[in-house]
């Protein structure tokens, strides 16, 4: 594994776009447990960025305390001011006998008087008509008024895409959107993501299971091991061997312990 100093080095392919998100050595420590060790990162506009790692290796905890869902002991998480910031997880947290439009239009209720959002009768046709214009975007406008507990795994997690559209953020943050998904789903949703960071000029930060998923859809591959910056370099860069290291303990693949 390389130290922190070479995971932090500018990349050869930096991109030139506005940096949305910047993690400057973050740390943290759940009682005796010390998660994460000086993380360095950042994501620009257009660009889709992977986390890769064995389970335990600090990837959620990551990307919880760049949300604002987790605190971090040490370090900087900055992003620039009404930048908003949108977490896909990896269980996609719709409610089942609402409508697929009625969880969509859920994203931009910040964006509406209080007395508004206080049932789906009381949305107004414009949050409606955005919540429709973001579906149309992932495919699935004419889903929108099917229960949402009647689509598939692959269908909900592009209404969760929606919904995040929906809250007008800038950088989406997705929780491994693609680990409960057949394969053809999980191409679907991650080339679904790598087109809207670019479409919508956004950044995306990944949690991905899959490193081939990473590798194909992702312009940047962060890995980390038990907690610290293992490689931060563009994809194309990048190779399952050089991946492979993050799962192996002692020389041996997690699989052969």
């Amino acid at each position: 594994m390389t130290d922190q100093t070479a995971a932090t080095m500018p990349r050869p392919t930096d991109f030139t776009t506005e940096r949305l998100v910047r993690v400057t050595h973050i740390s943290k420590c759940f009682g005796d447990n010390h998660v994460l060790h000086d993380v360095s990162l950042d994501a620009h506009r257009g660009e889709m960025v992977a986390l890769l790692g064995a389970n335990g290796s600090g990837k959620s905890t990551a990307l919880r305390i760049m949300a604002g869902l987790d605190t971090h002991d040490r370090g900087d998480v900055s992003v620039p001011a009404g930048v908003g910031t949108a977490m896909i997880f990896q269980k996609v947290h719709l409610v089942p006998r609402r409508t697929v439009l009625d969880n969509v239009c859920a994203g931009g209720l910040a964006h509406i008087p209080g007395w508004r959002s206080l049932t789906p009768l009381t949305f107004p046709t414009s949050l409606r008509e955005e919540a429709m214009g973001c579906l149309e975007r992932v495919g699935l406008a004419d889903r929108a008024h099917h229960r949402a507990g009647s689509l598939s795994g692959g269908q909900q997690q592009r209404v969760a895409v929606a919904r995040a559209l929906c809250q007008r953020a800038s950088v989406i943050l997705a929780d491994e959107p693609t680990s409960a998904l057949d394969p053809t789903a999980a191409h679907q949703v991650m080339e679904l993501l790598r087109d809207i960071t670019r479409d919508a000029d956004v950044a995306c930060i990944a949690v991905v299971h899959q490193p081939e998923l990473a590798l194909n859809y992702c312009d940047s591959v962060i890995g980390l091991y038990q907690g610290r910056v293992a490689f931060n370099q563009p994809s194309t860069l990048t190779d399952l061997d050089t991946i492979s290291r993050l799962y192996t303990t002692d020389g041996k693949p997690e699989n052969q312990r």
